[in-house]
């Protein structure tokens, strides 16, 4: 009979949470924004995105319930990036989804799409003291894990 030292068990592998962002972005960027996600299939980006691309006003019949999916999203998350493009001021839904977020204090980060070098910011944004940034997704990584 031979004798083997007795093994450690296998360390448990513990997933290893990542930041809970949402994405706030008008819904005809939506294309654009998708790129955004491929962030979070890369290992060095430990994130998981929630967004809700909106299609209906924000004064609709289904208004409500499209804003209390959003409100549960936003609920689930500790950071809140807003995808700025050209138009991005002019959605109400991007104005709405801000102001949720800030009340739920979440982290704020405005972050210019791809190929957007200027842009109005919506009213969140230019009424107090955020910064914007270009693209830059080094600079979205450490923006999120810093809070």
């Amino acid at each position: 009979m031979s004798w083997l030292p007795r093994q450690p068990f296998p360390a448990e592998r513990v997933a290893k949470r990542g930041k809970r962002v949402f994405l706030s972005f008008r819904s005809e960027d939506r294309q654009q924004v998708q790129g955004l996600r491929l962030l979070a299939a890369n290992p060095d980006y430990d994130l998981e995105f929630y967004d809700e691309s909106v299609r209906v006003a924000v004064d609709s019949w289904n208004a409500d319930y499209v804003k209390k999916v959003i409100r549960e999203k936003i609920a689930r998350s500790s950071v809140t990036v807003c995808m700025i493009s050209a138009l991005t001021y002019t959605s109400a839904w991007v104005d709405w989804e801000l102001s949720e977020s800030a009340q739920k204090e979440n982290k704020m980060i405005a972050m210019g799409l791809k190929g957007v070098t200027a842009a109005q910011l919506p009213d969140y944004f230019r009424t107090r003291d955020n910064w914007f940034w270009f693209w830059n997704p080094a600079k979205l990584k450490e923006l999120i894990e810093n809070d």
